[in-house]
């Protein structure tokens, strides 16, 4: 389990990327905007700002703000 509270996962083969909060799968995100949603859903109504901190998410795979397919 990562020691951040959320993760961006590396994009699948079809393209976008899975998010998870504390390890339980938030959605399948195809831009931040997703992102956004899924933690605005999840309790974190201002979660823009939270993208780039890595104290918050964590981007795996390759690099943030990209969901191309793998």
């Amino acid at each position: 389990m990562d020691s951040v509270p959320i993760v961006v996962h590396q994009p699948s083969p079809t393209g976008g990327r899975r998010v998870t909060a504390h390890g339980s799968i938030l959605g399948l995100a195809h831009s931040d905007e997703d992102v956004v949603e899924f933690l605005r859903r999840a309790g974190l109504p201002d979660a823009a700002h939270l993208l780039d901190d890595p104290s918050w998410v964590k981007w795996r795979g390759c690099h943030a703000h990209e969901y191309e397919a793998a």
